[in-house]
């Protein structure tokens, strides 16, 4: 494992770290051709360039990007964030807040949309672990 570890770049690293590998391999395996240079794109300029950088931590760049995902409708992207969490730090509570900045910056309707999804996927989330446990 830390072989494959060394191999892989820093933005896939970062990926790996916030999406979880069975996502990211789910993605790569789904790569064709044709998407292969967005894929190459995203991995290199948000998840090396933006994700990657140290000012902020890996929950502070969960809000915000649950936030501005949310403000733009960007929903299946929203809920894949929400499932991140799980490997972010952010808490339901965060998700919460950021969602409410959402209502007041960007409008009520771009938040009642996400807190469907952010309640369904918490939910989904939840079940899982449920699940998980003995």
């Amino acid at each position: 494992m830390a072989d494959s570890e060394n191999m892989m770049s820093p933005g896939e690293r970062t990926r790996r770290g916030v999406l979880g590998d069975a996502h990211v391999d789910k993605a790569q395996a789904a790569t064709t051709e044709f998407d292969a240079p967005f894929q190459d794109l995203i991995s290199t300029s948000a998840w090396e360039k933006v994700w990657s950088r140290p000012q902020w931590n890996r929950r502070e760049r969960s809000m915000v990007t649950i936030a501005l995902l949310a403000a733009l409708g960007h929903e299946e992207e929203l809920a894949m964030h929400i499932r991140a969490t799980a490997n972010t730090g952010a808490s339901e509570s965060d998700i919460r807040e950021a969602l409410l900045h959402v209502a007041i910056y960007a409008g009520v309707p771009a938040a009642n949309t996400a807190i469907r999804i952010a309640k369904h996927t918490l939910s989904e989330m939840n079940a899982a672990k449920a699940g998980d446990q003995p």
